[in-house]
């Protein structure tokens, strides 16, 4: 008897089915794709590929075996009560990705360190008044978090000159970056940061990591860049040091809600600086092969790559 091929649910809220089905269809034809809610039997999807699925959608698959996100963040996914518990998730770390993440780290900590920020203000009261300049040496970028996006980052960073030091939960050791982990560690990093550049995973550990007895550490005048989760900044705390001039300014890119709300008070704040939720997208060109890949482990009876710990939330 012939073997069944694999059946493949597309499902996201956020990513047209367009963009990924043909090349997949074409990269895998022995499996079978269809997108949410186009499914003709949803207890035969065998594997579900996501990107922020609406809620209670993958409890339907009675027989999922695998989830393949199209993201690098699985706290969403974690966060749905009908998740069907036990069957494996697998982030998508995608090159392109990671190298678009650090281009926006790097942009940011270039804008802040340069002035750029405060000579676009200028510009707009039509005031000539040049800023003193600093060398990449005088300056340390604290980076939270050191998976494949901060190390990426902070090796690039250093490669500017900057002095660059970084914390995790596991140790790391990173050439030309002072690598620290543990509460004491966190200290150390936030001290020392005239930026702090957020790409930690969400999780309970993490949620609110930058509040007021943290903003507090960081030298005065410092930046925030935050291109992780909303979750991670007590927003409230983060507006209180800029209003008090406890910090210059902060490049903030994810929120607790999103889209950011009209009447939010960072649209209008002159010490932010706000993006949509594009500091790192992903990208097909780069991510396909790594989702085939992922994919064919999974046809094979191997172990997909890149699986999360439900424990550590990531």
């Amino acid at each position: 008897m012939a073997k069944r091929p694999t059946r493949v649910a597309f499902v996201s809220s956020e990513i047209a089915p367009a963009r990924w089905l043909p090349q997949l269809e074409t990269a895998l034809p022995e499996m079978r794709f269809e997108a949410w809610p186009e499914v003709a039997n949803a207890q035969a999807v065998d594997v579900a590929l996501v990107a922020a699925p609406p809620a209670g959608v993958l409890g339907r698959f009675s027989n999922l075996r695998f989830i393949q996100s199209l993201w690098m963040g699985v706290d969403g996914l974690l966060s749905d009560p009908t998740l069907p518990r036990g069957v494996p998730i697998a982030r998508l770390v995608d090159p392109g990705m990671v190298a678009a993440m650090s281009e926006t780290v790097v942009a940011r900590v270039l804008d802040w360190h340069r002035h750029l920020y405060r000579y676009r203000a200028q510009q707009a009261a039509r005031e000539w008044k040049p800023l003193k300049q600093f060398m990449a040496t005088d300056r340390t970028v604290g980076i939270l978090g050191l998976g494949a996006l901060g190390v990426d980052a902070a090796t690039k960073l250093a490669a500017l000159g900057f002095r660059v030091c970084g914390w995790s939960r596991r140790r790391k050791t990173i050439p030309g970056v002072f690598c620290h982990t543990g509460t004491e560690g966190l200290e150390t990093v936030l001290r020392q940061s005239d930026v702090l550049v957020c790409l930690l995973p969400l999780t309970a550990a993490t949620r609110g990591i930058v509040d007021a007895r943290r903003i507090d550490l960081l030298p005065s005048g410092a930046c925030v860049i935050n291109l992780a989760r909303g979750a991670h900044v007590v927003e409230h705390d983060l507006l209180a040091a800029l209003d008090a001039g406890r910090l210059s300014h902060a490049y903030l890119d994810v929120f607790e809600t999103e889209p950011l709300p009209d009447d939010h008070p960072y649209w209008n704040h002159p010490q932010v600086s706000v993006t949509p939720h594009i500091a790192a997208l992903t990208e097909p060109r780069t991510a396909l092969a790594k989702v085939v890949a992922n994919l064919e482990r999974f046809a094979r009876g191997e172990t997909p790559e890149a699986l999360v710990d439900t424990a550590s939330g990531y």
